[in-house]
Parts: C-alpha cells; structure tokens; sequence
C-alpha cells in the first residue's frame, strides 16, 4: 500500500491515512522516503492499556503509529487512553498533546466526526414521498416503530437489543400490538464463521421473540436482513418514533446522528443512545443506557415510546444544535488544518485552498470511498 501510494508524493502533497487497518502505513511511508506530513484518523475507539497489552506486538503496533506527524481520536477517552498508554508502555512524555520519538513529533487530538445535518433533513423530508417509505407506513396500520440499523457485527449489541424489546413486551403487555422494532441488519464479513454464526443466532432470537408475543396481524420484531440506500433510510428514521442506537463500544456511530437529523422538528422521535457509543460525548440529550443491562434498556424503550412532545422536543433541539455546529465539513477542515500545521522546511499551502490529500477512507459503518 504504501509503494501505491508514492505516485502521490509531490512538493504540495499531504497523506491522511484512516482507520485501524493502516496503523503502521506511516512507518512504512516514512521508510520508502516520504517527508510530507503525514495525518491519521482513528475511526474505531482507542482501548485502554491493558486491553491493548493483549494486542500481539502491540509495542511495535504502536511506535510505527508515532511515524504520524498528527493521531486523530473521537473522544477524548480514546486519546487518553493512546496517550496513557505511550507515557506507561512506551516511557514517552505527553506534553501538550505532543510527544518526541525518533521519528519527531507526534500530535495527538480529538476530533469527532459529523455529518452534513441539515443536508440530512432536506432528504429525510423528501424520502417521505418515496414509495419505501410509503409501503412502511401503510404496513405499521398505526403501530408505534422503533427503528435499528447497524451491519451485523457483535460490537453493535443486536442480541441484547432484541433481548430488551423482548423484555419490555413482557414487562408492559400494554405495549403488545402496540409498537414494533425495525431492525434492518446489514450482513457483513459473511465469509468469516463467527459472524456467519452471528447472523443464524440473531434470526433464531427474533424467531423466538416473535413466536412468543406475535399475533396473526403483528409482527413485534421486523428482521431484515439486507442493506438499503441512504435516503431510503433517511425516510425510515423519520417514520420511527424511536431510534436505537446500542453498541457495546463504537467510535462514533453516525447512524445516531442522522436518526436525529432526520426527524421532523414539529414531532420529533426519540434517540436510545449507548453510553459507550463516541456520539453519546456530543449526544447527551438523548436517553442514554447502559446496552449490557437488559432491563434498563427495556424500560428506556418504553419510555421512549410515550416521552411528551414538549421533552422530545426540548432533548432533538438541543442534539440538532450540536450536529448544526459539528458537521463533517467542519471535521475535515479542523483536521487538515491541524495536519497544516506540521513544520517543514517547506510550508503548506495556505488551507483556506486544501492542498492535495491523498486519503485512505475505510470507516466501519461505509463503503470505501476516497476523498479528493
């Protein structure tokens, strides 16, 4: 990867790297000659020290990542915890959010990632013409809807999440006939067992949910097993009352961004937000469960269902604030900015003009894209 990437190096250019799978590239750029700055983005959460101590050659991992003239974090526990672990494993001081090797400086910094939120709702409110849209809404015959959509990885606590609408029906049987969850679950790395077995158990635990509280005319979980277009969903997320959003860790999650951007500010639906998820930092008006306690998370779907209009309406204002004010364009530019700042015996061009960036984009919840 890195010898593809050298027909990039030119006197202007300027790599940003992303995700897991690129830890150690910058070493490997460095090693065939690279001198420009170098800028990496961390999708996924940082761990703390001693689940990274289990990382074979974690060490090496780590030290080829401090080839990065600049470390891109969500939180700031995930750089907390890369810098304790650099202070602790590696002996380096964090000064500043800076550290010295023998590669230079390092700089490491938080920035979250958005999305275009008002973009979002634009399209959220034209979906509702589409006939998807329509062919959903005509089906729930004025059922309540919960709505999740994740691909299918054991980091996104589907089994627990199916588990607690399970619990809540049978703690509320008010509720039976009265709400139902869309799951749409997008299959994913099919190839490897683990999450081939993943798929079977989470269609044989809404066989059991559904054979427990169906009746002949409701279904309490629909399961759908396939992916759909954005400004499919983006019209899904708006027909649901609620959003579930329940990883057991996530970097970020946009899906809980656009569930919220795509509400209808007039009577908007209510975010169920994992604690552990990065979008719960920014996101802390919505109601916010812990996804490993089961009973709590079924009783927070319930209330969610029957929040007032004056609350719903208080917690998506205060949430479409901080997307408005966090937006993906403004991710990018803070980041390149930063990466701008890197010393060189040459300066960057000015970032009011983004220089070339080269970039490597593989987030989690996206196909791979590249960004010009």
């Amino acid at each position: 990867m890195a010898r593809g990437l050298m027909r990039f190096d030119r006197p202007v250019t300027t790599y940003w790297i992303h995700d897991y799978h690129f830890l150690t590239l910058g070493a490997e750029l460095r090693r065939l000659g690279v001198t420009r700055p170098l800028g990496f983005f961390l999708h996924t959460p940082w761990p703390t020290r001693c689940v990274m101590q289990g990382v074979p050659h974690h060490h090496d991992v780590v030290e080829a990542m401090l080839a990065y003239d600049l470390i891109g974090f969500q939180t700031v526990d995930d750089r907390k915890n890369f810098a304790d672990y650099v202070h602790e494993e590696l002996g380096l001081d964090v000064i500043d959010d800076t550290v010295t090797t023998a590669h230079g400086t390092s700089r490491i910094g938080v920035f979250p990632i958005g999305i275009d939120a008002e973009a979002f709702a634009v399209r959220a409110a034209k979906a509702v013409t589409r006939r998807e849209y329509n062919r959903l809404h005509a089906s729930l015959q004025g059922v309540k809807l919960a709505i999740g959509v994740d691909r299918v990885d054991y980091s996104k606590g589907l089994d627990n999440r199916i588990r607690a609408f399970d619990r809540m029906l049978a703690t509320q049987p008010s509720l039976e006939g009265e709400v139902s969850l869309l799951q749409i679950a997008t299959p994913s790395r099919k190839e490897i067992p683990t999450y081939s077995q993943l798929n079977h158990d989470l269609a044989t635990l809404v066989g059991e949910v559904n054979g427990r509280h169906g009746e002949v005319d409701w279904t309490p979980v629909r399961y759908v097993n396939k992916g759909y277009a954005q400004s499919t969903l983006a019209g899904f997320y708006r027909g649901a009352q609620v959003g579930l959003v329940t990883p057991l860790h996530d970097g970020m999650n946009l899906v809980a961004k656009e569930y919220v951007a795509a509400q209808n500010p007039a009577d908007p639906g209510v975010l169920v937000l994992s604690e552990f998820a990065g979008a719960a930092k920014e996101l802390d008006a919505a109601v916010l469960v812990n996804p490993h306690d089961i009973d709590g998370m079924a009783q927070a779907i319930g209330r969610a269902f029957f929040m007032p209009l004056e609350e719903r309406r208080t917690r998506w204002s205060a949430m479409m604030a901080k997307l408005k004010a966090n937006s993906v364009q403004k991710w990018f530019a803070d980041f390149v900015a930063a990466l701008g700042e890197t010393p060189l015996g040459n300066e960057l061009p000015a970032i009011a003009a983004p220089p070339a960036v080269a970039a490597l984009v593989y987030h989690p919840e996206r196909s791979a894209v590249g960004l010009p």
